[in-house]
């Protein structure tokens, strides 16, 4: 059987095992790729075989190849490849209003949201990319990035660990010196140092590259490293781990680093680059298996040695500026199902979380209720018990509390439910794993207008949110430990009425979506 062979992936193609080659030329009872060991979601193969030709050609010869019918549209791609036409795109944005802040026609504000939000983000990364550090024979280091180092790409990369510099910082900046990273290669380092105006731990590589050294010596071949690491890694500096919305910033990036580098292979290391020697804690520690299929690896682990990388990528970080999606600038009126839909679906696949629904005659509603201190719901039982009158709503109350439910069992909640109604708060974060024709309730914004709708916005789902403020009563003006009177710092009663028209309106929205399969029947509803 064939094997995915890691350098490939990580370059963006997948080399044949040596021992297996003889096989290529295949008997009928034997596969010329192991086609499993791709395990993307059914609508992503078409894509995938457009980037990668040569298994899209063994496809071609393979009785065996269970792909054969995608390979009738072959013209299908992202959309951040060369030869990709807009119509031919996984999908393209919608405006549906003119921002004249940002465009002055339609189709230029549909382009801005496309490189703003959608694959068009990982064309304009692509387009960045430059050598700083160029190999001169074949087994010399490379390093490559995205402007900023945002993103970089390295080989055969060398890292002296033996004199680490830990502190309470988790991010030092002087954490390496010159001659502890770098490679064999020749270096512009004017290039490099003119590449630091994002300098800041969670926007830019630069503190951890700009004392990148060109080394005399081969870091894999003159016997200088105590630890060699064959298998392709991943360094990321993570966001909050105990704050899903924060979170979920390094897990969508860490899936753009992927396109960046068409490789989808779980057979490789995360290195968590934090220069403490703090643990890190992580409510959210499942999602991890869709991107590898061992432990995240904390970066003190490599202390006291000299570890060499034969293939190392630093990814895209959480809040980079004009990044995705803390804090991103977003021109207003477009909304997208491309790349955070494709997101939320190669997710639910690797971690086998499966749709249920719809229910015929049914609306699943999903309604979070919140048992922290702040931003609870007073009359949450009246809510409820007004849900319960309408007789096509099967209602289901959560607390998402991972002491008592796990978060695979959140996300398959989430995932089938047809509306999801929260107040503001990380929990509708889940919003991401909604089906497509759902509509998510962000019950009151608590004057963080944008925060979930445009969250919403990225991942194509409809959202709903209060709008009559003469309706919702606050239980006092709020109170901020440092900044005083604040919406978010006290707790809400909501009109009943308001709240069951709200409801109602997006019970209408699902039930005339056209991915709804029961749109015929909506009348009898």
């Amino acid at each position: 059987m064939l094997v995915l062979v890691a350098f490939g992936l990580l370059l963006g193609g997948i080399v044949v095992d040596m021992e297996e080659e003889s096989n290529m030329e295949g008997s009928p009872d034997k596969q010329l790729f192991n086609y499993s060991s791709i395990a993307l979601p059914e609508e992503h193969i078409p894509y995938f075989l457009h980037n990668n030709k040569h298994i899209a050609n063994a496809c071609k010869d393979d009785l065996l190849c269970p792909f054969k019918e995608y390979l009738k549209t072959s013209k299908s791609c992202w959309g951040y490849e060369k030869d990709c036409l807009p119509e031919n795109r996984f999908s393209n944005p919608v405006c549906t209003s003119l921002d004249s802040g940002w465009a002055s026609t339609i189709q230029a504000a549909e382009d801005i949201f496309w490189k703003q939000a959608d694959f068009g983000y990982v064309q304009e990364r692509l387009n960045e990319m430059k050598t700083l550090c160029k190999p001169i024979k074949p087994g010399d280091s490379s390093l490559s990035c995205t402007s900023f180092t945002r993103y970089c790409r390295g080989t055969n990369l060398y890292l002296d660990l033996r004199h680490p510099r830990r502190s309470h910082d988790r991010y030092k900046e002087d954490f390496l010196q010159a001659g502890e990273i770098g490679g064999h290669c020749q270096l512009d380092k004017k290039a490099l140092l003119s590449e630091g105006e994002h300098k800041s731990p969670l926007q830019s590589w630069f503190a951890e590259l700009q004392t990148y050294s060109e080394l005399n010596f081969h870091p894999m071949d003159d016997g200088k490293c105590d630890l060699i690491i064959e298998k392709p890694t991943f360094f990321m500096k993570l966001d909050a781990g105990v704050n899903m919305y924060h979170h979920f910033c390094d897990f969508v990036n860490l899936y753009i680093t992927q396109h960046i580098n068409n490789s989808f292979s779980t057979d490789v290391n995360i290195v968590m680059w934090d220069t403490s020697a703090y643990g890190y804690g992580d409510l959210f520690n499942d999602t991890w298996k869709a991107f590898t299929d061992y432990e995240i690896i904390h970066l003190k682990s490599y202390d006291s040695k000299r570890v060499c990388f034969r293939d190392a990528v630093f990814a895209l970080l959480p809040r980079m500026r004009y990044g995705l999606f803390y804090n991103t600038p977003l021109i207003s009126d477009c909304h997208s199902a491309g790349m955070f839909r494709a997101f939320s679906q190669h997710v639910l696949q690797r971690l086998q979380i499966v749709q249920e629904g719809p229910k015929e005659g049914k609306i699943r509603v999903t309604f979070l209720a919140r048992s922290t201190e702040y931003r609870r719901i007073l009359n949450q039982n009246e809510l409820l018990n007004a849900l319960k009158t309408v007789s096509f709503f099967e209602i289901q109350e959560v607390d998402y509390k991972y002491k008592d439910i796990g978060f695979l069992e959140q996300l398959k909640i989430t995932h089938n439910s047809d509306i999801f109604i929260g107040i503001h708060g990380a929990g509708l974060t889940h919003l991401m794993f909604l089906p497509d024709w759902a509509v998510i309730f962000e019950l009151y914004n608590c004057l963080d207008e944008f925060c979930y709708l445009d969250l919403a916005r990225l991942r194509g789902l409809h959202y709903v949110t209060w709008q009559k403020k003469d309706k919702v009563i606050p239980q006092d003006k709020g109170h901020h430990p440092t900044l005083g009177e604040h919406p978010k710092f006290t707790n809400y009663f909501f009109d009943v009425q308001e709240f069951m028209r709200l409801v109602l309106l997006a019970a209408d929205h699902v039930q005339k979506h056209p991915k709804w399969l029961f749109r015929q029947k909506h009348d009898e509803l």
